[in-house]
């Protein structure tokens, strides 16, 4: 396997970082400096949903493998980028939505819904989410790993519209899967046959772990 290309899915992690409602906010100070210590190291803390992350079972379910506990063949293989973008503020993304793919076990599926663009503004919060059927659908076809360019892949609750009680992540929960959140840039992926990582970092016991997301070009 030569990989001929190299796309950075992640959003860059600092202060600027934007989180969920509630979470932790990223912060970052130097330990130990040359002029001081003769290093450089920086203090960092942060929550295990920071920036482009993905979620363990955990997250959602009490005996759900914890982030550390996971086959990492979860996070990283052939993925499909669905598009669909276009689509209005809270919209429910549904099979139909979805284009009704033909899908191989273990695929990675990316929803690319374009709401990266709002990274960093109110907006961002009111993203397209997958809709529960839908996502039994990808359950049923042997999907386990699904991502998508925006802060939720269910309805992020406001004021307003307090949202369903967090469906999809409940499925993907009981049924040992992964999500990843917070993904950028998925128009660069214009290129056939993408081999994506979404590795994660061993956070011992942990609900989900930030990562450094990559789609890959693979030489044929």
């Amino acid at each position: 396997m030569r990989v001929t290309r190299l796309v950075d899915l992640s959003v860059p992690v600092d202060t600027g970082t934007q989180v969920y409602p509630g979470d932790p906010v990223f912060s970052s100070h130097p330990h130990a400096t040359v002029a001081a210590d003769g290093f450089h190291v920086q203090a960092i803390s942060m929550g295990s949903q920071t920036g482009t992350h993905v979620d363990a079972p955990f997250h959602f379910a009490d005996d759900g493998p914890r982030i550390d506990q996971l086959d990492l063949a979860l996070f990283t293989g052939p993925a499909v980028l669905l598009d669909v973008r276009g689509r209005a503020p809270r919209t429910r993304l549904t099979w139909a939505d979805l284009g009704e793919p033909d899908l191989a076990p273990g695929t990675l599926v990316l929803l690319h819904t374009g709401w990266s663009a709002h990274y960093g503004t109110p907006a961002y919060f009111d993203h397209p989410y997958l809709d529960a059927g839908a996502a039994r659908r990808l359950l049923e076809a042997g999907v386990r790993t699904i991502g998508l360019d925006a802060p939720n892949l269910d309805l992020t609750p406001t004021d307003d519209d307090p949202g369903e009680g967090y469906p999809v992540h409940h499925l993907l929960a009981a049924a040992g899967g992964v999500i990843c959140e917070n993904l950028t840039n998925l128009a660069a992926v214009d290129f056939a046959d993408p081999f994506v990582s979404l590795l994660p970092l061993r956070l011992t016991g942990a609900d989900g772990a930030p990562v450094r997301a990559v789609a890959m070009e693979l030489a044929p």
